[in-house]
């Protein structure tokens, strides 16, 4: 998977720079979000993948489903990851787009695996302290993990914080091991 984010990279930089340059994030963060949604879609993807179907057919069908989204720009990089071969990168190219624009946002995302729902509260006070040691405005994306016992597991980048009970019994038997 690192190498496929290496090659998404390049183009998550170019699309950036170019939304950037013409004041658009948005409108690219949604159509980009579109297409990796497309391409993510096992039915999409044997499409995509099928050497069978032309270029012509795999636009036609990507820029068919993004309709009025599908600016002149998007139409010319969908075209071009066609022609590279690179269509299935699109999700790795939208979330290295989503992160160079929350980092110049000055946001982070912050993905939260629970035991349990948290409340209000809780999610509050946790995006508190998040914020308080990046120094950033923190976005959670809460998902329940009933496989974690009790407490959170927290991803934010390459960081992960386990302050779950799974994750200490691992530690407490990893160290018995020792």
């Amino acid at each position: 998977m690192a190498e496929l984010i290496t090659v998404a990279r390049p183009y998550a930089q170019a699309v950036y720079s170019l939304a950037t340059e013409q004041q658009r994030l948005d409108a690219w963060s949604e159509a980009l979000g579109w297409l990796a949604a497309m391409v993510s879609n096992p039915d999409v993807a044997d499409v995509v993948t099928n050497p069978k179907h032309t270029a012509q057919e795999v636009e036609a069908l990507m820029l068919g489903v993004l309709g009025e989204r599908a600016s002149e720009d998007v139409k010319r990089f969908v075209g071009t990851l066609i022609e590279n071969h690179r269509l299935t990168l699109l999700p790795f190219i939208t979330e290295q787009f989503e992160l160079l624009k929350a980092e110049a946002e000055g946001a982070i995302d912050a993905t939260v695996e629970s035991a349990f729902p948290l409340t209000d509260e809780q999610a509050a006070e946790l995006t508190g302290m998040l914020s308080k040691k990046y120094g950033k405005s923190v976005r959670l994306d809460v998902h329940v993990a009933p496989e974690l016992i009790g407490g959170v597991r927290v991803l934010i980048g390459d960081d992960v914080i386990d302050a779950s009970v799974r994750g200490k019994l691992h530690t407490m038997a990893a160290s018995l091991k020792n």
